[in-house]
């Protein structure tokens, strides 16, 4: 029997491993993965069965797709549930307000309310039970013991505490791990130059925030006379956008701090979201899959790809109550590999290179399909490089046309040769990893702005150069 594994979850609050074991429960992240599959068809069964009593957004779909939770007697049946998407469950919120018809659980038992930006059209809601809540705190302690994280280390979290999951997920991980939780949280006005003072005066074990807002946190605290290695730590962990596991920028970050850095995160639908996550001892991204089942899959068809392949993740949430995500599709784009050569001894499938970005970042100039995290690749492996871009896309002509603005040190910008070599190393490096030309514009180091969120990096002008042919009567 997997420890504490029950549908609904009843986890002890009061439990703790041996404080030298490397597992929180040693079983269920070890164990053979047949057996691990087993298991995990009988609690999707079980999730199921729940949803379909529970949910009409769910009855109502499977019937449709002749589908009953009675019929799933295997993984491979399991391809046939119909997957979800994000539009979905919008247009379920908009015809059932505020929470949607799948939300599972009394109004009254919801705990916590979160929810996206909405800046793109009606924000969605998260509605978290109240035992969901303490699963989910235990789920991310067990993550967080596999990162190397003990009871009284110093955690410090430097992102912003409203909507976004991932500030609190960390929260309530790290209160239940019993460390000192430090939530400074990110986003006013002189914000990060305080968060460089306090790190240097509490020297915490540990920060989590996004791998941009952790460039510029050292950007400032350099600039300010703080040398970001003396605040100490030994971890820093990260979710929220690509960053951790591209292998330029987790190099810039460990050397800028001389600590390691652990790549994690899903998606807020999908908390507890560090379901992805490396460990102290392995690198990418494992799926814990007794907490959310992870199918890697064909964009197209939907159908799981072998061990090696590459395709978007489907998750499936197998301990929530509350808005439990049935095969809900990532949009992400990533390969996995059995993990059978995890150094950490864990069984869990493996994203070796983490998460690429999401399939629709991805944009094609002349015929080459490119996704904006390889570009932060290749610049941030270039010396001179100022730790911020922009990528814009331009139309001149027929041809789309690649302008990457990259900052450049202030040593570099005091010379005009030394701009110029620049720009021509970095056009020569993007081009052999891009396969298409890019033309680089060199700026001053204070010239693009940093964040304290998630960087958005893509500028696209080609439907602003549209319209100027339509008013131009161009064809």
């Amino acid at each position: 029997m997997m420890e504490s594994w029950s549908f609904p979850p009843d986890y002890d609050s009061e439990y703790f491993p041996d404080p030298d074991s490397r597992y929180w429960f040693a079983e269920r992240e070890t164990m053979d993965p047949g057996a691990r599959e087993a298991a995990i068809i009988e609690r999707i069964q079980d999730v199921m069965h729940y949803a379909y009593a529970h949910a009409p957004f769910y009855r109502n779909k499977w019937d449709e797709a002749g589908v009953h939770p009675d019929d799933i007697n295997s993984l491979e049946d399991f391809e046939r549930v119909p997957v979800v998407n994000k539009a979905e469950l919008r247009q379920s919120q908009e015809d059932n307000p505020p929470f949607g018809n799948y939300l599972c659980v009394p109004e009254d038992d919801i705990h916590h309310i979160h929810g996206t930006s909405g800046t793109t059209g009606r924000p969605t809601a998260f509605a978290i039970g109240r035992g969901d809540w303490q699963t989910i705190a235990n789920n991310q302690a067990r993550v967080m013991w596999g990162m190397g994280l003990r009871p009284g280390d110093t955690i410090f979290i430097g992102s912003v505490f409203s909507l976004y999951m991932g500030s609190w997920g960390t929260l309530i991980g790290s209160e239940r791990l019993h460390a000192k939780t430090f939530p400074f949280g990110a986003g006013a006005t002189g914000m990060t130059a305080r968060a460089a003072l306090w790190m240097q005066m509490t020297r915490p074990k540990a920060f989590y925030g996004t791998p941009s807002y952790a460039l510029h946190l050292a950007e400032t605290a350099i600039a300010d006379g703080i040398e970001p290695k003396d605040f100490g730590l030994e971890l820093l962990f990260f979710s929220g956008e690509p960053g951790a596991s591209i292998p330029s920028v987790k190099n810039r970050i460990q050397e800028l701090y001389a600590a390691q850095v652990i790549d994690c995160g899903t998606m807020a639908e999908m908390t507890p979201w560090m379901n992805a996550a490396g460990s102290k001892e392995t690198d990418g991204m494992l799926l814990w899959q007794d907490m959310v089942y992870t199918e890697v899959c064909d964009p197209t068809s939907l159908a799981r790809v072998g061990w090696g392949k590459q395709g978007t993740p489907v998750y499936t949430h197998l301990e929530r109550t509350s808005q439990p995500m049935i095969r809900l599709v990532s949009g992400d784009l990533t390969h996995w590999t059995d993990g059978s050569d995890n150094p950490c001894g864990r069984t869990y499938p493996r994203l070796p290179d983490g998460i690429y970005g999401r399939i629709d970042d991805m944009f094609t100039i002349r015929g080459e399909n490119i996704y904006p995290s390889a570009i932060d690749g290749v610049l941030n492996e270039i010396p001179g490089y100022g730790g911020e871009h922009r990528i814009i896309i331009t139309r001149d002509g027929a041809m789309d046309e690649l302008l990457v603005r990259m900052d450049a040190e202030q040593e570099i910008c005091a010379s005009e040769d030394d701009r110029e070599g620049l720009r021509q190393n970095a056009e020569k490096k993007l081009g052999a990893v891009l396969g298409v030309r890019a033309r680089v514009e060199i700026v001053s180091s204070d010239t693009i702005p940093r964040t304290d969120f998630k960087a958005r990096r893509v500028i696209d002008d080609r439907d602003l150069f549209k319209s100027l042919s339509s008013e131009a009567g161009e064809p």
